[in-house]
């Protein structure tokens, strides 16, 4: 008798701590507060992103070096918003190919130390394979890794040099 009314409490409790919220459609805020990932979309809609990455070569042939490339702003990792559309056309393009495979670069510019830059470049690169996730990307489709300020885009220390240095590259295999 002990032991019905026990796993009657139980069941009771369990039952009790559950929750409606999907967790599958959370919302990602970006710096103006405004939802922009996980927000509900039209069957018909969605239904236009699959028909039109049906042909998922052509897409990747379609997109150009400077899609491949997030910029970011001296010592941060955050992904500025102008990059949001960009990340989104990999998203649906990885997610219709579940073969495919990305190598995400981070990249610094010259100022810090070595293991500094490291480290960031590493940061930038997680922070795109972060949003890709959340777009729905599979995590064994992305692997991160840094070149700190090893591999430059560009010579020079002016600093639109440097503006150009601070990325993560998205490298299709």
């Amino acid at each position: 008798m002990k032991n019905v009314l026990t796993a009657t409490v139980v069941a009771v409790l369990l039952t009790a701590c559950g929750s409606a919220v999907k967790l599958d459609n959370v919302g990602v805020e970006d710096r103006t507060g405004k939802t922009t990932l996980g927000e509900t979309q039209p069957a018909s809609k969605v239904q236009s992103v699959v028909a039109s990455t049906d042909a998922s070569k052509s897409n990747l042939d379609a997109m150009n070096a400077s899609n491949r490339v997030i910029y970011f702003d001296f010592d941060s990792f955050a992904i500025r918003t102008e990059f949001q559309s960009a990340l989104e056309n990999h998203a649906r393009l990885l997610k219709s190919d579940k073969t495919m495979k990305i190598s995400i670069d981070g990249h610094t510019d010259e100022r810090g130390g070595r293991e500094y830059n490291l480290s960031l470049g590493q940061k930038r690169s997680e922070a795109v394979r972060k949003a890709l996730a959340l777009l729905g990307v599979s995590e064994n489709q992305m692997e991160a890794v840094s070149f700190g300020k090893e591999k430059p885009a560009v010579e020079g220390s002016t600093e639109a040099a440097m503006e150009k240095n601070r990325r993560a590259e998205i490298n299709y295999r």
